[in-house]
C-alpha cells in the first residue's frame, strides 16, 4: 500500500475528520466563553470587588543592597540586579480567572444538558403495532410454542 493510499484513507476515516471538527469548534466556542467571561462576568466582579487585578503583587525575599522600595511596580523591581521576587500576584489573578472561567462553562454545559434531557422527553411514545406487525407476533408466538 502505498503512503499516499495510506494517508488518504486515514484523512478521510471518521476519527480524523471528527477531530479536526472538534478542534474548528472547540476554538470557536472557547471565544465565546472568553468572551463571555471577560465581557459579562469580569465587568460585574470588578463592579462588586474593585478591579480583580492582583498581578502586581509581589514579596521581595532577597534584596541585598536595599534597593527595593515601597510601592515600587513589579516590573521595576524586577529590572534590579540580584532582588530574588515572589511575584505571587499573577497567579491569583489567573486562578480566579480559571475558577470564573469553569463556572461558566459548568453553567453553559448544564444548560444544554438540561436542553437535550427536555429533548428526549418530548419524544413521542411508540405507536401501537399495525395489524400487520401483530400478526406477526402471533405467528412468532405459535411457531415459538411448537
Amino acid at each position: 500500500m502505498s503512503i499516499i493510499k495510506e494517508f488518504k484513507e486515514f484523512a478521510i476515516k471518521g476519527n480524523a475528520l471528527d477531530l479536526a471538527i472538534g478542534v474548528i469548534i472547540g476554538g470557536a466556542f472557547g471565544k465565546i466563553v472568553t468572551s463571555i467571561v471577560d465581557d459579562l462576568i469580569m465587568p460585574i466582579v470588578g463592579a462588586i470587588v474593585g478591579k480583580p487585578d492582583f498581578s502586581s503583587l509581589y514579596m521581595v525575599l532577597a534584596d541585598p543592597n536595599n534597593k527595593v522600595t515601597d510601592g515600587m511596580t513589579l516590573e521595576n523591581a524586577r529590572k534590579i540586579d540580584g532582588v530574588s521576587i515572589f511575584a505571587y500576584g499573577n497567579f491569583i489573578t489567573v486562578g480566579i480567572n480559571f475558577l470564573l472561567l469553569a463556572m461558566v462553562v459548568f453553567i453553559l454545559v448544564k444548560g444544554i444538558n438540561k436542553m437535550k434531557k427536555e429533548k428526549v422527553e418530548e419524544a413521542p411514545a411508540p405507536a401501537e403495532p399495525s395489524s400487520t406487525d401483530q400478526l406477526l407476533m402471533e405467528i412468532r408466538d405459535a411457531l415459538k410454542k411448537n
